[in-house]
């Protein structure tokens, strides 16, 4: 045998060597696709398709509550609503009733000084007459029955109101249900706090420059003679004979064409409830 020769094994020498390479190379080939890789991409992508259809749905859900040239009451797509059509302008005097033709008002003859409404929880009822003027510059005035509606009900009202402006509220005895909204000749009453047409009522008519008389009048009560810390209060009792009507007279005054009149006149029309089902 000659000397540069050597015998090799199966896999010794060169020859082994790229055999081995090209086995190794034949399982790589061979190798199925990366199913772990690929179900975790697309699970992602569905994960995030998800999240995005949601927040699409909520955020156009949430766009049907924004007034509008096109979606001026907003409100008709809440469920519950009730809607009387009050002039606006006509004020009494601090000593005067109003004969209001719902509970809480809504709307109508009111005094000539606002409750502030800067976003204040009354812990005590207020007089109607200066609530409801908040009404007319555009605020969203929620009464609850103190009977009623306590504890976590309560903080979750407070929650809507504390610190916002246009804003105001304050407990009202003998309401008929626990929760009652109004914005100016708009009404919702409801039963719990979680309802979810509360904030849709406030997003609603907020401000609304389309159904409030004075949108963005003063909600402040500096120097107008309020006193938030010791408001006029509440009256539960009935007007008496010498209230004013909600045609903004008093009882006994002038019929005199010539005299001039003390506040324009208004027939409300019947109150009206929208039938829309409510909201998901």
């Amino acid at each position: 045998m000659a000397s540069g020769t050597q015998k090799k094994g199966p896999h010794g020498g060169k020859g082994g060597k790229s055999a081995v390479s090209a086995a190794r190379a034949s399982v790589v080939t061979k190798k199925g696709p990366p199913w772990g890789l690929i179900s975790g991409i697309t699970a992602i992508v569905l994960l995030a398709g998800g999240v995005f259809t949601y927040a699409y749905v909520q955020v156009s859900a949430s766009e049907k509550f924004i007034a509008g040239e096109d979606n001026k009451d907003p409100s008709e797509a809440i469920d519950g609503v009730v809607k009387v059509a009050y002039a606006s302008g006509q004020h009494v005097q601090s000593t005067q009733r109003v004969a209001y033709d719902q509970s809480p008002p809504f709307g109508g003859p009111h005094d000539g000084v606002w409750a502030d409404c800067t976003g204040i929880v009354y812990p005590a009822p207020v007089r109607s007459e200066n609530m409801v003027h908040t009404l007319e510059h555009g605020s969203v005035w929620i009464a609850y029955n103190p009977d009623k509606v306590q504890g976590e009900a309560l903080d979750k009202l407070k929650a809507r109101v504390e610190g916002k402006a246009y804003m105001v509220m304050s407990p009202y005895p003998g309401l008929d249900r626990p929760i009652s909204l109004q914005s100016w000749g708009h009404q919702l009453k409801l039963d719990s706090a979680d309802d979810e047409r509360i904030d849709q009522f406030i997003k609603s008519l907020r401000t609304n420059n389309y159904q409030n008389p004075e949108p963005g009048g003063r909600c402040d009560s500096n120097q107008t003679g309020f006193d938030p810390a010791n408001p006029p209060p509440f009256v539960a009792e009935k007007p008496g004979a010498d209230a004013v009507g909600m045609d903004g007279k008093a009882p006994g005054a002038s019929t005199d064409p010539s005299a001039p009149a003390s506040a324009p006149a208004s027939t409300p029309a019947a109150p009206t409830t929208s039938a829309a089902q409510p909201s998901q």
